[in-house]
């Protein structure tokens, strides 16, 4: 005879047996997960790093969003300083992301390429710099690249300008800080601004002239007097290098010294090839107490006793650098400026008359003595090129082959 409920104790075997299926696989898949999950991650992270638009599929989207957890809401940092961050054109989502890691402002640049193209706004990023903290958020990043970027004015400075030059630059571009403050400042430098750059090195009473970096730069409008100096600075600190100033130290030499050596260099020949000779005939010349007969050094005298007539706004129109129309060695300066004139005073400069470039510090620190040149001469159509003579008999021929006398 058949039991009562049979039946039924057949079907509910067989809900226990799917149930206990069930679990066995939830219980599989969980360990699959388990074990595999990092791996499975990992991939998506790079599918998603490769290929953006991967991330508009839901499932990799939410994959990539448990990968990224604290990192796509939390701030990369908690220092408030003001970072300018640069956004060059036709840079994709994933290299714009990856320097925002670099540059500190994200934990993870995925963040970036996520919030970007799972909120469709791969086109909504503009080109330009912008001014960026590492305590915002990744939203609040993406959407400040999304705003109008900062407006900044080219600053280009080439090299062998003076510092009147340079003031004289500033005064033609569209920049709303105090030009006359910041010659001021190069001028007369504080206190704090010497302490702060202790490797300058600056005599008493002397400018800043020698240390303002030729280079471009690219700063706001309304940009400080004094923080423009400051980039100057640490332009020219970047440029030269600790090892170079190592260098000087330990043969004995101040920066300054070099610096204004290394400028009569920077004006006397546009060829690196011959930065050294330059050098080595100005050394020479400085060991046997001779007259250092730069033509440089005097032009800077007339220049500056000449722009001391006319008025700031002026110092745009000026001509620098003119040639005399008297003999350089019958030209008076003032008693101030006389150490400049070296058609009469022996001995170096009193300080450099220009900014120079690292080639001609490298000549002053490193001058070809050896080869006991104590004259040159321009070569007529020579591009630059100068002709040496170890004596003045020798000079003497070479001003007269190429035309001088």
């Amino acid at each position: 005879m058949r039991q009562a409920g049979g039946d039924g104790g057949g079907r509910f075997g067989w809900l226990r047996f799917l149930i206990f299926a069930v679990g066995l696989a939830a219980t599989v898949v969980v360990l699959f997960l388990a074990i595999a999950g990092p791996a499975i991650g990992d991939a998506f992270r790079d599918l998603a790093s490769r290929n953006p638009e991967a991330l508009r599929l839901p499932f990799v989207a939410d994959i990539v969003r448990n990968e990224l957890g604290p990192d796509l809401a939390e701030p990369a940092g908690t220092d408030p300083t003001e970072i300018r961050f640069e956004v060059l054109p036709g840079l994709t989502a994933v290299e714009i992301g990856a320097q925002l890691e670099e540059a500190g402002l994200l934990r993870d640049g995925l963040a970036f390429t996520y919030l970007v193209v799972t909120q469709g706004l791969a086109g909504e990023i503009e080109a330009g710099t912008y001014k960026l903290r590492a305590t915002m958020t990744p939203a609040e990043i993406v959407k400040r690249l999304q705003q109008a970027p900062i407006v900044t004015v080219t600053v280009p400075l080439r090299e062998g300008l003076r510092v009147e030059q340079v003031t004289a630059k500033l005064l033609t571009l569209p920049l709303e800080m105090d030009v006359a403050m910041f010659y001021g400042l190069v001028q007369h430098p504080s206190e704090q601004l010497l302490a702060d750059y202790p490797w300058i090195g600056l005599p008493a009473g002397r400018s800043l002239e020698g240390y303002l970096a030729p280079a471009t730069y690219e700063v706001e409008p309304d940009i400080e007097p004094g923080a423009l100096l400051r980039l100057m600075l640490d332009r020219f600190h970047d440029e030269i290098g600790q090892e170079t100033l190592d260098e000087i130290t330990a043969q004995g030499r101040s920066l300054y010294e070099i610096l204004t050596l290394a400028s009569i260099v920077e004006l006397e020949t546009p060829l690196d090839e011959e930065r050294p000779l330059i050098a080595g005939v100005y050394q020479n010349r400085l060991d046997r107490e001779m007259l250092l007969n730069a033509d440089p050094t005097v032009l800077y005298a007339r220049d500056t006793v000449e722009l001391e007539k006319v008025t700031l706004p002026d110092w745009v129109s000026y001509y620098f650098w003119n040639r005399l129309d008297v003999p350089l060695a019958e030209y008076q300066v003032p008693e101030a400026l006389q150490g400049y004139q070296t058609y009469q005073v022996r001995g170096l400069i009193p300080g450099p008359i220009c900014t120079p470039t690292r080639p001609s510090i490298a000549a002053a620190i490193a001058p070809d003595t050896e080869t006991g040149f104590l004259y040159f001469v321009a070569i007529p159509d020579g591009g630059g090129k100068h002709a040496f003579a170890k004596t003045l008999e020798e000079h003497e021929a070479n001003l007269r082959k190429y035309g001088y006398l």
